[in-house]
């Protein structure tokens, strides 16, 4: 599955570009010119291949996107106003705008999990019958809908997958509550979905991950 490996490479440069641009932060408010130069010198090169690649997976993901919403034209909106001020930043050793530019560029990361979910959600209304009431309504069909859309990117079409730390689902030992109780609230790098799915997303997804077992 190219886009998986595509979202994982991206998310990983993504990771890497904000520690980079954190370490500078750090070291510009100590006021440690000299050992920001000398970081400067050494991930040149590495803060180029990153961001390169930061470029290159960005415009990927983009092609594989059909639906922009707000949330997703904000957050492309501070990536690239956050890029030129953090190069201004760090050329004049400003530190309010090195501050500015790591909070806009953390920002935009946290807007891009949120449209993540919100993404994935849209995604299934218009492929499977999503209300209870339809006669043609199948929880299971519709749960392994929300868990294509959200869940594949790291659990795997098997729910084996182990990326971003992703837990084996097929050895899994909890029950539908508590799996629900899980995706709402998140766990280690999985966003909460409270507010995102309905009770009944909930339980059609908790329903198709006990299948997998």
């Amino acid at each position: 599955m190219p886009f998986v490996a595509f979202y994982h490479t991206h998310k990983l440069v993504v990771v890497l570009f904000i520690l980079i641009y954190l370490i500078k932060a750090i070291l510009l408010l100590m006021g440690n010119k000299d050992a920001l130069n000398k970081f400067n010198k050494k991930v040149k090169i590495p803060e180029m291949i990153v961001s390169a690649l930061l470029f290159i997976t960005g415009i990927i993901m983009l092609n594989n996107i059909a639906d922009f919403n707000l949330i997703f034209t904000i957050k492309l909106t501070i990536v690239v106003a956050a890029i030129p001020i953090a190069v201004i930043a760090y050329k004049k050793y400003n530190k309010i705008l090195a501050v500015l530019a790591l909070i806009m560029l953390i920002s935009a990361y946290g807007l891009a999990e949120i449209f993540k979910a919100q993404f994935g959600k849209r995604q299934v209304v218009t492929e499977v019958v999503t209300d209870p009431a339809n006669e043609q309504y199948n929880a299971r069909v519709h749960g392994a809908a929300l868990f294509t859309a959200q869940c594949i990117v790291c659990h795997g079409a098997d729910g084996k997958a182990s990326f971003s730390g992703a837990k084996d689902l097929t050895l899994s030992t909890k029950s539908a509550d508590e799996i629900i109780e899980t995706i709402k609230i998140g766990k280690n790098t999985m966003p909460k979905m409270a507010g995102i799915y309905s009770e009944q997303e909930l339980k059609a997804l908790a329903d198709y991950v006990n299948s997998l077992r």
